[in-house]
């Protein structure tokens, strides 16, 4: 109402002015409703083909999370109705630590540099994070995607940390206590289970998701890795690449000593060396349709399994898929190796050094670089 007291007041006067003080006056006032009408819902900036939109406000989309739609885009792209690709990261504790922000700055310019969509879909960016961690994210997103040079759109939703894992404890409650550190420990809250549990915890129109670590850097287009969807065969559920160290070597180390003849913890590409949770393909619809899998999830089940294979892990979802997928195999698809590059050599050193290469071992074009236990990440 106050730029309508202005006209009037400014009309009133008309009577006073000579023409061209009148047509100077008349724009004046468009101006102030322009500025009324418009001056706060955009900025615009040198490319008319891209926009950035920062806004707070509910999800509507999946009806959970808050949204920051922080995208940029091909004009008229979100309007056209294509295909979503949902991609999380959890992103908790952040804000106190540089070396993560590091390591998602690296993650997020990577991947913006060579990503490329077709016209009309929609990169969907989840992050579970807590409110400090979420306020410094919107900040570095903002910063990371202005100057991007792609023309899709980029839509983020920020989930709360605690909400999720008040929805995930009574399910992964009893597997805790097999594949945790211990109390206070990083993979022991319950959070570090959400990929096991997804598909109770998101509503059933999300149907696919990637879950990816934050020490990543992303040598080709994002699009291309949710392709692999399409390869999983019947019965499968996750996409997972197997883990590039002698890990489930040593922590199987009991049952192989029982088992001597077992390929349980055995190199590829006859063995089987367990899984690396840093890129995991979740079909969230298999994951609701497979009896199978919702029945490992049970506390019996999975109390069962850990005592036949001797099984005490410390890494959370990691630990429960390479356990049930010594028994159940079909219910994985194995990415290659190159969608999960693992750097880290921290079992060379530390009583493997003779089978290390076995399992590090990594033939054909590397897609995705992962810096696990702090390992630099080669240089473009």
């Amino acid at each position: 109402m106050g730029f309508l007291v202005l006209v009037v007041r400014i009309m009133g006067r008309i009577s006073t002015f000579r023409s061209y003080q009148f047509l100077l006056l008349l724009a004046a006032t468009f101006a102030v409703i322009a500025f009324y009408y418009f001056g706060s819902e955009r900025h615009s900036f040198s490319s008319t083909t891209k926009r950035i939109r920062q806004t707070q406000q509910r999800g509507e989309e999946l009806n959970v999370g808050e949204e920051s739609d922080i995208s940029r885009s091909r004009k008229g792209s979100s309007e056209a109705g294509g295909q979503r690709y949902h991609a999380l990261m959890m992103f908790t504790k952040v804000d106190r630590s540089v070396s993560l922000q590091d390591k998602f700055r690296v993650a997020m310019l990577s991947m913006v540099k060579l990503a490329h969509f077709l016209e009309g879909e929609v990169l969907v960016l989840h992050f579970v994070s807590d409110q400090v961690s979420q306020e410094l994210g919107q900040r570095m997103l903002q910063e990371f995607l202005q100057d991007a040079p792609f023309k899709y759109e980029v839509s983020i939703i920020f989930h709360d940390v605690v909400e999720l894992t008040q929805k995930l404890f009574p399910i992964v409650e009893a597997m805790q206590k097999h594949f945790s550190a211990g109390s206070g420990a990083y993979y022991s809250e319950s959070i570090f289970f959400l990929s096991v549990a997804m598909h109770h915890i998101m509503p059933e129109s999300l149907t696919r998701i990637v879950q990816l670590d934050l020490d990543l850097k992303y040598k080709t287009n994002i699009r291309d890795l949710f392709q692999e969807f399409d390869k999983f065969p019947p019965g499968a559920v996750i996409g997972i690449a197997r883990e590039m160290q002698p890990v489930y070597r040593h922590t199987f180390w009991l049952y192989r000593k029982e088992n001597p003849n077992t390929r349980v913890g055995e190199p590829p590409p006859e063995g089987l060396p367990g899984f690396n949770s840093g890129v995991m393909l979740l079909d969230l619809s298999a994951m609701r349709a497979s009896t199978l899998y919702n029945q490992l999830l049970k506390p019996s089940n999975v109390a069962k399994l850990a005592d036949q294979y001797r099984f005490k892990g410390h890494l959370g979802d990691q630990d429960f898929f390479s356990m049930i997928g010594m028994e159940h195999p079909e219910l994985f698809y194995s990415l290659a190796c190159g969608w999960n590059r693992q750097l880290c050599t921290w079992w060379r050193d530390h009583g493997y050094g003779d089978v290390f290469q076995l399992y590090y071992g990594c033939d054909g074009p590397v897609y995705i670089y992962h810096g696990n236990c702090n390992s630099p990440i080669p240089d473009d």
